[in-house]
């Protein structure tokens, strides 16, 4: 979406509101696409004394998978955003401003980069998932799998040492 930036480019103190919706349904990430509902994105841009700033606040319903028992789930964001905006870079290099095109601003383009960036690398349903059991894939939240358990092999000399050292008990006779 472009935002007309004309009421506000020569005018210190002024603002323009804007509000729409950001629709990325197909957006892959390498754990899948978590943006299949619409990103409501509102906000302003305003002068303080030449200098315009971009203010916004992205939210939406994340659509998530978690990493330990690969269920889905979902997950509320409100992402905050200020980004500076300015008709000349002094340097190329600078991610920090962003380049206005004449007296329009391309909020997509604005916005979207921020928006990737704030994506969380690892997902949990909850903070202390349990996962799956390495060898039924039990999904471990919902109780104890029937596996027998399994001593680590590097362990097992320990476990003849406590048999050794705590025989069961004899029966008095």
């Amino acid at each position: 979406m472009q935002l007309d930036l004309r009421a506000v480019i020569e005018q210190p103190g002024a603002a323009v509101p804007f509000s729409y919706r950001l629709h990325l349904p197909d957006m892959d990430f390498p754990f899948g696409r978590p943006f299949a509902q619409p990103i409501d994105a509102s906000g302003r841009v305003k002068n303080t004394a030449g200098l315009l700033t971009l203010e916004a606040v992205l939210s939406t319903t994340l659509h998530l998978t978690c990493d330990r028992c690969v269920r889905a789930y979902t997950e509320e964001m409100a992402l905050p955003v200020v980004l500076t905006l300015a008709e000349t870079l002094t340097e190329e290099t600078d991610d920090e401003i962003l380049p206005v095109q004449g007296d329009r601003v391309d909020l997509d383009e604005a916005l979207i980069p921020p928006l990737i960036l704030s994506m969380e690398t690892k997902h949990l349903c909850f903070e202390d998932c349990r996962g799956l059991c390495p060898r039924c894939g039990h999904d471990l939240n919902d109780g104890p799998c029937k596996c027998p358990r399994e001593i680590d092999p590097r362990l097992s000399a320990l476990q003849a040492y406590f048999v050794e050292s705590n025989p069961p008990p004899r029966a008095v006779q």
